[in-house]
């Protein structure tokens, strides 16, 4: 029988408001690749981070036990000292710096306190190759692709001399051949003696390397499942097995005409144009339709959002753009707005709002021409009272207009953003992640504002990576994986279910 190498036991770990762990347990035998599946928000990426000291011991109840011995890490460093290394979503290089200096970056090859750069770049050279890389060890990381940023990542971790190698989503923005590389690598270090934890989205990746899978659904471990027991269907039943509560408004949908359509829409990546991150998209949305889009991290649902709302992403972007049955000019942000578009960000706090000013100048300074003068200048009085009737309408709780936006919570805020694009008069609203981060009350609040929307003729577009959000607001679903749309379905017909299955069957699709 394998030993076993790592053992977390009854993981609690509490944000304020939200329990994102629940007595979680986690056994990991030594040399193999463990699997954890789970929708997104499930807390994987957050139990992890227990694991390797980025929430330090004391900030969670529960116990770590690697190599047989209790463990209780104060921060990063104390995990990799055991061997302990992670590779986050979010790729930790510094663009303008060389491999060598990114590998060893906080772990620099010095003697007598001055780094050894010869002895620096010959180690370098032999982690590259052991991750299949033959690029110059000086070679700015900017001026590779992100294939080989992530083999550079694992370099890093080679470097530090690890034991158990956790990668969280590792193929998201990676191409198929990449990707295909990376799991190949994965098996590899196998073969090798290494352990690994693999969290990822993508089940056929899973199913071609785990040993085993654990599927984590709201906090909680469902249940963990041999090799030989794995199935796509057992999988997403697990991960979406939860029942759906009577929290969203009933509306009766009152759709009409198609108001606006997208075209073989096909956008690059706007540092490596070569690579394709939108690929053929046609999608429409009609009059009074709340229209959702699925998919899992890095499906590219907010680039092509992004991209459609005056370019704010990608290059060689291509495609068409209709609005009411007529070619709409959405190259810039401004042409866009004046077509008739609006987009929330799913980022709020950077791209969403001016969060040292108040809520006042928030509302307003999408239209400004709607609270000025014939001579451009704005009227102090029209704006105080354009922003006291956005307040009052979306039901912003504050002690007045004037309340610095960055002090409101994040419902209320949220509902400065609505504001903000409301008062711009937009035909289509796309709405990306628009209650991410908020509580149940005013994820409720966010929903009656959308029906009302809808209500008025205006056609929604929603972006979430909650399946039961999608399910409970929208009169029709596309799917959308790598790309690609792999699915459309009618809300009353749409389940959780069918949404994974599409995702599954279009990851096949592409492989084969």
């Amino acid at each position: 029988m394998a030993k076993t190498i790592l053992e977390m036991r009854g993981i609690t770990k509490t944000f304020p408001g939200v329990k994102a762990l629940q007595d979680v347990n986690l056994s990991v035998q030594e040399g193999e690749i463990h699997a954890i599946v789970g929708e997104n928000g499930a807390g994987k990426s957050t139990l992890m981070k227990v694991l390797s000291g980025v929430y330090p011991h004391g900030s969670y109840e529960g116990e770590i036990h690697f190599d047989g011995q209790e463990c209780r890490f104060n921060g990063i460093h104390d995990s990799e000292r055991v061997g302990i290394v992670i590779i986050h979503q979010e790729l930790a290089l510094v663009p303008l710096l060389s491999i060598t200096e990114n590998i060893f970056l906080g772990n620099e090859q010095a003697k007598f306190g001055v780094i050894d750069w010869h002895s620096a770049r010959s180690r370098a050279k032999k982690l590259l190759a052991r991750v299949g890389l033959s690029e110059n060890p000086d070679t700015l990381i900017t001026n590779i692709g992100v294939g080989k940023q992530q083999l550079v990542e694992i370099a890093k971790a080679l470097s530090k001399e690890v034991r158990l190698l956790i990668l969280d989503e590792p193929t998201a923005s990676l191409s198929e051949k990449d990707s295909q590389a990376l799991l190949d690598l994965l098996l590899e270090f196998k073969r090798q003696g290494m352990t690994a934890i693999l969290i990822s989205h993508k089940l056929n990746e899973v199913k071609k390397v785990a040993d085993r899978v654990t599927v984590i659904r709201d906090g909680r471990t469902i249940e963990t499942m041999d090799r030989d027991d794995v199935s796509e269907d057992r999988i997403i039943t697990s991960m979406v097995g939860r029942t759906m509560d009577d929290r969203y408004p009933t509306r009766t949908p009152k759709i009409g005409e198609t108001i606006f359509e997208v075209k073989d829409w096909v956008v690059h990546h706007p540092l490596h144009p070569d690579r394709q991150i939108i690929k053929g998209i046609n999608l429409s949305v009609r009059k009074g339709e709340v229209v959702g889009i699925a998919g899992l991290m890095g499906a590219g649902r907010t680039e092509f959002a992004m991209s459609v709302f005056g370019r704010s992403y990608g290059t060689k972007v291509s495609g068409e753009v209709l609005l009411h049955g007529k070619p709409a000019d959405t190259t810039t942000v401004e042409k866009a707005v004046a077509a008739g578009l609006a987009y929330a960000t799913e980022d709020r706090k950077t791209y969403g709002l001016n969060l040292i000013d108040h809520i006042k100048h928030n509302v307003t300074i999408a239209n400004l021409p709607g609270v000025s003068s014939k001579a451009g200048v704005i009227d102090d009085m029209s704006e105080l009272k354009v922003a006291k009737d956005f307040r009052k309408r979306t039901n912003i709780r504050s002690s007045s207009v004037y309340q610095v936006t960055g002090n409101l919570s994040g419902g209320n805020q949220q509902k400065v953003v609505l504001s903000k694009w409301l008062f711009s008069n937009p035909d289509v609203l796309i709405l990306d992640e628009p209650t991410r981060g908020i509580d149940v009350g005013a994820k409720y609040e966010i929903y009656t504002i959308i029906n009302k929307l809808a209500d008025e003729g205006k056609g929604i577009l929603v972006i979430s990576s909650e399946m039961p959000e999608l399910l409970g607001i929208c009169d029709r679903i596309y799917v959308l994986n790598e790309g690609r749309i792999v699915g459309e379905l009618a809300g009353h017909e749409a389940s959780q279910e069918k949404i994974m299955r599409a995702i599954v069957r279009g990851e096949e699709k592409a492989a084969s």
